[in-house]
């Protein structure tokens, strides 16, 4: 009889999105070792059957694929290449996949320092909510060689329904750029159709019922839009951090001098600035649609 032994993750970061992802890579029978900075958040996925680590540098010694999922470039720099970070632990040969979303060229370069120690990484950025991270049906954008990305395939299917490889690395934090100046942007729509309706005494429930059967549909008409009517901010994906992300893709812009075609996503970094600055950066980004409402 022959035994199959399972692959072997290590996964840093356990917020609203890691911790979903790590317990659907444990679901589909990968040996998972977590780390969290807050230890108490690994006792849930410990409990399910992952194995805790000390630091980044247990993980790295433990396992040759990394997954993280952090909350800016500064926590991935610290991560990879602080005290008790992965580079000097992981062996060369092993590769860590980046589920974060961050600088695209702070990625670049840290592809070229790893590189230089024999580790590969993977920008591999996601989208689709705190849902679809604990179904495993997210959106992976992944920036990567190829022949890294068609190794890590597999550990990438535990985490997401799409997987699409865009790229070399860097790619991936781009694509999910755009991934949020369209979201954003359709955001926004809603909310001003939403301010409309109601001005003019219709019922905006109804108007979002009557969009969802057209051309307007959309994954913010469906979900985000439930949160503006029920105004129900706790938070998903925090405001604060899609101002995080709008910030990352202006740069972006400016450094490919592409910043001239961001007229309208200039105008929604302004509008999320304000809603951060007022105090409800904590809330859902779906508080937005705050700022017209009667």
């Amino acid at each position: 009889m022959t035994t199959t032994v399972a692959k072997t993750i290590g996964f840093i970061g356990l917020g609203i999105m890691g911790r979903g992802m790590a317990a659907s890579l444990l679901r589909r029978g990968f040996e998972v070792h977590v780390h969290n900075r807050n230890r108490s958040a690994e006792g849930a996925l410990i409990d399910a059957g992952a194995h805790g680590a000390a630091s980044p540098a247990e993980i790295g010694a433990r396992t040759d694929v990394v997954m993280l999922c952090l909350s800016d470039t500064e926590a991935v720099a610290a991560v990879l290449f602080g005290d008790q970070g992965l580079a000097a632990a992981l062996k060369p040969g092993s590769f860590v996949i980046d589920a974060s979303t961050i600088s695209a060229q702070a990625t670049r370069d840290h592809a070229l320092r790893l590189g230089e120690l024999g580790i590969t990484l993977l920008d591999a950025p996601v989208s689709g909510g705190e849902a679809a991270a604990a179904k495993g049906e997210l959106s992976c954008m992944v920036g990567a060689r190829r022949d890294a990305f068609d190794h890590c395939r597999e550990y990438l299917d535990g985490i997401a329904s799409r997987v699409v490889h865009v790229g070399d690395p860097g790619a991936g934090q781009i694509a999910k750029a755009c991934n949020q100046i369209a979201v954003s942007s359709v955001m926004f729509g809603v909310v001003e159709a939403f301010a409309l309706a109601r001005a003019n005494g219709v019922d905006p429930a109804a108007v979002r019922e009557a969009l969802l059967g057209g051309a307007a549909r959309s994954a913010v008409l469906e979900k985000n839009a439930v949160r503006l009517l029920e105004q129900d901010f706790e938070p998903g994906f925090k405001a604060e951090l899609m101002r995080k992300d709008l910030r990352l893709a202006q740069a972006a812009a400016q450094a490919s001098r592409a910043d001239r075609e961001m007229a309208v996503a200039q105008v929604i970094l302004q509008r999320i600035e304000a809603i951060c600055e007022r105090g409800d950066g904590a809330k859902d980004w779906s508080v937005v649609g705050k700022l017209n409402t009667a």
